[in-house]
């Protein structure tokens, strides 16, 4: 999901996958005569289920390496497709849920008498000229010629900056963006917010890093440049010599970025300033006709990175405007491309995923066009994709879920034997402020004003895009508005917000089988369970912790709580910094450490909660040969077992606040004395972590 960073949901992908193939008990688990079935089934002719057992890796010890063990067998009898970086039951699950999207888009698309505006006639219009190949590949470059030409006529500063304006109307935020936030210190209110960009590759230190990997990465990224100038009708030498203009303009404005460790932070991105401080960061920008041209009037708003924009302003006033006329034409054909005729997608699609992610092919046109009626008519695809796929009871089974974690997590502060009584109350007012929401908003959004037809795909996704952020932008210096999502009701994810103290669990992570109306409890709680776990516990983790229950930035902690809990998450993040995925390349620590102390605190709320569900009695009945304690945690290792191309993973390193697979996996697992028990592993196995080096937080 693409946010301003300060306003980045923090979340985790879910969803697990097919049915179970039957087999031998595992070694070491207690033994059965015969499967159990929990005493109440969620109907009367569907037995209740347990975990995976095909999925098993039964060669392996649960006690050396869970994450082979948990799902070892389908990872191995199913390699990633082709079209995908990282493959398991729950990504498989996610793309088999836009087969129900392809079934809601190809009838509704099959007619062409739908009325004007609606929702059908949006949503299958949209899609039908995306699926239209033939004409997409007859117009060729066509439809973006007309930005590329305005592009080539800019002769002077002013023209340059009417020109990022029309551009971010449709969403191509280069080199900066313009987004609503809300206040980090008045939370209720929503002002504007300014954020870096306008980088092409997918972090600062790609520019930088002597390492080959970043050296092979930036030759190919200029090759990539030159290639695609050269569809866009350049000779190769005029090609080259724009992708030289391209890389220079962004290697400095990368040099003036922020890293990701230091993005985490949001005290380095708390700048509320009024438009006089504005001006005097950065004179050479019309910063009146930009908010003029975008119908906003501020008298205030919040600059992420004033030393980007200190760079950004240099460069308007100094970079040659051929510099800048080749690098914005660069950024409409690295934006668009995907959507063009096939030379574009294709090349497109051979840096952005072939190359940096290791993936062998793209993904079908009809998949492809999903993937993007989804992106930018969510709500409106959303609400054909509730009414047929999204029954009541899942989203009662799910609130109910989520309460009993909710006060698990409850529990769990006020047994905290580190924090002190008034942090805690602190705490405790936080969770008792939790808005939770389930499957779909409150409000749809309405899109009527999005004009679409099927004579050009270009065309429509330029509607949709300045639709998104016409949207965006009317809520600025308005009161926060709750029925607003961040997502789309369809997406297989889960996200917390800081600033609402929200947590929201769209339908499309609530179905079969990552969330099953008949799999035992056990399951449930190991798999989605953790994931609401999870996102509760973002609110705590290194960041969440920084706003208090209102969503203010404010340090709520007594100045001992503060230090014993960045103690306890610099556990966490040593833990991370060791876990290499191959020689001379391992995690690092801090950037991963909201994600991984939110697993942590997931699996322990988790299984906390299932306890109490069952009334702190986990020992009966046994299932298909495993204890409840041993079905739960199975069923987060196969829910988190996903392969991931060698690609992705070194990428995933370097950018991504959350940790690959296989460490989600072990490392919270490894510092949980009950799984240890549960499965009678020796204090000295490799899934044990020694007394001295256990990490803790909740």
């Amino acid at each position: 999901m693409a946010l301003p960073a300060r306003r980045a949901t923090l979340s985790i992908l879910l969803s697990v996958a097919l049915s179970s193939v039957l087999g031998a008990c595992a070694g070491n688990p207690q033994q059965a005569q015969a499967p159990a079935t929990s005493p109440e089934p969620a109907a009367p002719s569907l037995p209740r289920r347990g975990i995976e057992l095909g999925d098993l890796d039964r060669k392996q010890d649960p006690c050396v390496d869970f994450y082979e063990y948990a799902n070892g067998a389908w990872r191995a009898a199913n390699p990633i497709p082709p079209s995908m970086d990282r493959w398991s039951r729950r990504w498989a699950s996610a793309e088999a849920n836009k087969e129900q999207l392809k079934t809601i888009l190809n009838e509704v698309s099959q007619r062409q008498d739908w009325p004007k505006a609606s929702v059908e006639q949006l949503i299958g219009d949209y899609y039908a000229s995306c699926t239209d190949e033939a004409t997409i590949d007859r117009q060729g470059i066509a439809p973006i010629a007309p930005l590329l030409a305005e592009i080539r006529a800019i002769r002077t500063p002013a023209e340059l900056q009417r020109m990022i304006i029309r551009l971010h109307e449709i969403a191509i935020r280069v080199p900066f963006g313009l987004s609503s936030s809300q206040d980090f210190h008045q939370p209720t209110r929503v002002i504007g917010e300014i954020f870096a960009g306008g980088l092409g590759l997918p972090d600062r230190e790609y520019y930088f890093k002597p390492d080959s990997r970043f050296v092979e990465t930036r030759k190919k990224y200029v090759a990539h440049i030159v290639k695609m100038f050269e569809l866009a009708g350049e000779s190769p030498m005029r090609a080259a010599s724009a992708s030289k203009l391209v890389f220079s303009l962004e290697k400095h404005l990368a040099a003036a970025s922020l890293d990701k460790v230091a993005i985490r932070d949001p005290k380095n991105l708390d700048h509320l300033m009024d438009l006089a401080s504005l001006r005097r960061i950065a004179p050479h920008f019309d910063w009146e006709g930009y908010f003029q041209a975008a119908g906003l009037s501020l008298s205030e708003l919040n600059l992420d990175e004033p030393k980007f924009m200190r760079e950004l302003d240099r460069q308007i006033a100094r970079a040659p405007l051929a510099q800048w006329r080749a690098y914005l034409t660069w950024h409409v054909l690295r934006s668009a491309g995907p959507s063009l005729s096939a030379p574009f997608a294709e090349e497109s699609f051979s840096f952005d995923e072939a190359y940096l992610n290791g993936v062998k092919e793209m993904k079908p046109r009809w998949k492809r066009c999903v993937e993007s009626t989804d992106r930018w008519l969510g709500e409106a695809l959303g609400r054909k994709y509730v009414e047929k796929y999204f029954p009541p009871e899942a989203k009662e089974r799910a609130e109910e879920m989520v309460k009993n974690i909710l006060l698990t997590m409850e529990d769990s502060l006020k047994a905290l034997h580190w924090m002190t009584p008034e942090t805690k109350q602190r705490a405790l007012e936080k969770i008792a402020t939790f808005h939770v929401e389930i499957g779909y908003p409150r409000k749809w959004k309405d899109y009527s004003s999005v004009q679409v037809s099927r004579a050009s795909f270009w065309q429509n996704l330029a509607a949709a895009r300045k639709f998104y952020i016409q949207d965006d932008l009317a809520t600025i210096g308005k009161p926060v508005d709750r029925t607003r999502w961040g997502t789309t009701p369809p997406t297989s994810d889960a996200g917390y917000d800081p600033q609402l103290n929200e947590i929201v669990f769209p339908a499309g992570i609530l179905e079969p089988p990552s969330f099953q109306q008949n799999a035992i409890d056990a399951v449930n709680y190991g798999a989605i369970g953790v994931a609401m776990g999870h996102e509760i516990s973002h609110g705590f983790d290194d960041q969440g912790a920084k706003f208090d229950s209102e969503g203010r930035f404010n340090n709520w902690w007594s100045e001992q709580d503060l230090r014993e809990f960045q103690k306890r998450g610099a556990c966490i993040a040593d833990q991370f910094d060791s876990y290499f995925i191959e020689p001379g390349i391992h995690h690092i620590g801090k950037l991963v450490l909201g994600e991984s102390i939110a697993d942590f605190a997931g699996v322990q709320l988790a299984w906390r909660a299932f306890k109490k569900s069952r009334g702190g009695q986990v020992s009966e009945p046994i299932v298909d040969g495993f204890t409840p304690a041993q079905q739960f945690f199975i069923a987060w290792g196969q829910v988190r077992g996903d392969s991931i191309r060698p690609e992705t993973q070194r990428r995933m390193i370097q950018v991504d606040p959350h940790p690959v697979a296989k460490y989600r996996v072990i490392g919270p697992l490894s510092n949980m004395p009950d799984f240890a028990q549960a499965f009678r592993c020796r204090a000295d196995a490799p899934m044990v972590r020694p007394p001295a080096l256990r990490c803790d937080i909740w």
